[in-house]
């Protein structure tokens, strides 16, 4: 837990998105905004770091219309200047021309959606000169629990390093809406089927898991945590490159 270096961790967060965005050469960030926690805490810190360049996206694509309403009010809440592009339509007609609609897995279909919104949010930073700052946090990107390419793909992750439960502490400090922190955390792309009943444990054991507390939850979800954190490696690592180095002399 952050505990008494709250302030600290947001002020040293503010300082290394500037830094960094700085060091790129840009001039500001775009975030997508979801109406999740996650992205909240995100938009608050850019909005610190780059008052007057900082965008929000809202990127409806089926999605549940509360998340919508949850998006405008964050945006409101820290004054960020917001685009709204609905991706429906692109969705539908990606769909009408690539084969296989009838018998895809229903996350092959789901999972272009984050990744029409990858496409869209660096659409803004190219345009902008802006660097695309991602959402994901320590707890999802352990288990992978991100789409590659989709919520994955991003130029600083600036709660990499948190988990969900330091997140949600950060929200409570920087007076995020409460119906966004409060509500049950979903990716939204099957339904609107929780975080927690996708993944097959809670993120009370998960932050258990990751503090080093392996004890206190269940040998099943350790081992479930374990197998999810080996399987998605690909997700946290750059694709591995052919090597000539022993073939060339």
């Amino acid at each position: 837990m952050l505990n008494g270096n709250i302030e600290k961790v947001v002020s040293h967060a503010v300082e290394w998105l500037e830094e960094n965005v700085k060091k790129a050469n840009a001039s500001g960030v775009v975030v997508g905004n979801s109406g999740g926690v996650d992205s909240a805490v995100v938009l608050a810190l850019g909005k610190k770091a780059f008052p007057d360049s900082t965008l929000g996206v809202i990127m409806p694509c089926y999605s549940n219309e509360t998340d919508k309403k949850h998006a405008e009010k964050v945006a409101e809440k820290f004054e960020v200047e917001t685009e709204v592009v609905n991706l429906a339509s692109t969705y539908d007609e990606m769909l009408s021309n690539v084969k296989y609609t009838d018998t895809a897995p229903d996350l092959a279909l789901a999972n272009i959606k984050p990744r029409l919104r990858m496409t869209t949010l660096y659409y803004y930073a190219q345009t902008l000169g802006r660097l695309v700052i991602g959402t994901s946090n320590k707890s999802e990107i352990t288990v992978g629990y991100f789409t590659k390419y989709g919520d994955g793909g991003s130029d600083l992750l600036p709660l990499g390093e948190m988990t969900k439960y330091e997140v949600w502490e950060l929200a409570n400090y920087l007076e995020v809406p409460d119906e966004v922190i409060n509500k049950p955390p979903t990716a939204g792309l099957i339904g609107n089927t929780p975080d927690e009943k996708e993944m097959g444990f809670t993120y009370e054991e998960l932050e258990k898991y990751l503090k080093g507390q392996k004890n206190n939850i269940s040998p099943e979800v350790v081992d479930k945590i374990d197998r999810l954190y080996k399987a998605n490696e690909h997700k946290r690592n750059l694709p591995p490159a052919f090597s000539i180095s022993e073939i060339i002399i």
